[in-house]
């Protein structure tokens, strides 16, 4: 007798011991099921990696010769490199990194920061900070965008509140690895010089930069001494609004003056007058909201939803804020139609064993196989989630 046929026959000879272990293994399906991941793309760690990298009003050319070129030429070297893509629009600079299969992308990463560490003398002085670089992962697109419109506020004054205040809260959030911000960029102080202008009072465009620097360097005024205790005295001098930078004396001439507003215009505007965004034919600032890698969309979208009154009670009451964009839907009607799918098999099943036996005890036996293999393979399916979840 065959072991298949042995095992057949202890089973039928035991019936309590059978309903027992049926009995377990549907437990162990149904906790299972709690703990299987939900997304609409597999786990994959693919080795691709993207730096950006942003120089405000600078153009496409020039951030493609100045900006693009020295990192291209610093990455290019990278083992297992397999391609490079770069794009360069106004103010910014995207660049592709795909390596082999077989590269890990960990260490990857780390000899990409090398590489960009190693070409920073190489950039523009001007830029606001290094260029950056992230994992591009297939299976992390997106969850959710919100849009921040007002009719009161500027652009600028939303983005102010939305990168400070919302987009720390959403980070704090169970299940949220990455919280962007765009359609728009931080309120700034604008100067347009005018070349007639400083031509007239012979002033270079260095003395100009230099003037707005030390007017916005943060500097000892000086000490206060009292016998065996000495205290240093400083204050916030920095200029904020566009009304004090007028008065900023920029030059001497024939003992008077020259302020700022007499070789500049002077205005009220953002760091990056570029960047936009719209909702609904409005202005807005747009949050786009990432999850973590092994975080449940599911899960993430209602923890999100469920602080929705709350990030709102943070924002001034001019500033509406919307859900424009939301991947759960979708994802719970698939496992509404995979579920559905499956009774209607089951059901299938049993009618037909059920057709060609003509005896409702035979056709028991499928009806309560089918589920308890199916609650096993979701147990087995969720063991080995976690086992991956650990090894990485």
């Amino acid at each position: 007798m065959s072991p298949l046929s042995r095992a057949i026959g202890w089973f039928v000879q035991h019936p309590v011991a059978t309903v027992l272990l049926a009995v377990a293994v549907v437990l162990a399906g149904l906790l299972g099921l709690r703990l299987l991941p939900v997304a609409p793309l597999p786990q994959v760690d693919y080795p691709a990696i993207n730096v950006s990298a942003s120089l405000p009003g600078a153009s496409p050319e020039s951030m493609a010769a100045n900006v693009a070129t020295p990192l291209e030429r610093a990455l290019g070297t990278l083992p297992g490199l397999t391609g490079i893509d770069s794009a360069s629009t106004q103010g910014s600079t995207q660049i592709e990194l795909k390596f082999a299969l077989g590269r890990n992308v960990d260490d990857a990463a780390r000899d990409v920061q090398a590489a960009i560490n190693a070409a920073r003398a190489q950039l523009p002085s001007g830029m606001p900070g290094m260029p950056q670089y992230r994992k591009v992962n297939p299976s992390q697109a997106p969850i959710m965008a919100l849009a921040l419109s007002s009719d009161s506020l500027s652009p600028g004054q939303i983005y102010d509140v939305a990168s400070t205040v919302i987009a720390q809260k959403l980070a704090q959030i169970p299940g949220v690895g990455e919280v962007q911000v765009g359609g728009s960029s931080l309120p700034a102080v604008r100067v347009s010089l005018d070349p007639n202008a400083l031509n007239h009072h012979r002033i270079a465009l260095d003395d100009i930069a230099a003037a707005i620097r030390n007017a916005n360097a943060l500097k000892p005024l000086g000490t206060v001494a009292s016998q065996a205790r000495q205290w240093q005295l400083e204050a916030t001098l920095q200029l904020r609004t566009a009304a004090e930078y007028r008065r900023l004396i920029v030059a001497m001439r024939d003992g008077r003056p020259v302020y700022l507003e007499d070789v500049a215009g002077i205005s009220e505007g953002v760091e990056d007058r570029y960047a936009s965004g719209f909702h609904n034919e409005r202005p807005a600032v747009l949050l786009i909201v990432s999850r973590q890698p092994d975080a449940n969309i599911i899960e993430t979208v209602d923890a999100i939803q469920a602080r929705m009154d709350t990030l709102q009670a943070l924002l001034p009451a001019t500033i509406d804020m919307q859900v424009v964009m939301d991947r759960s839907p979708v994802i719970r009607a698939t496992l509404r139609e995979a579920e559905l799918t499956l009774l209607l098999a089951i059901a299938l099943v049993v009618l037909v064993v059920l057709a060609f036996l003509g005896h409702w005890r035979a056709a028991l036996v499928p009806t309560v196989a089918i589920p308890v293999s199916l609650l096993g393979a979701l147990r087995s399916s969720a063991c080995s989630g976690s086992r991956s979840t650990r090894s990485r």
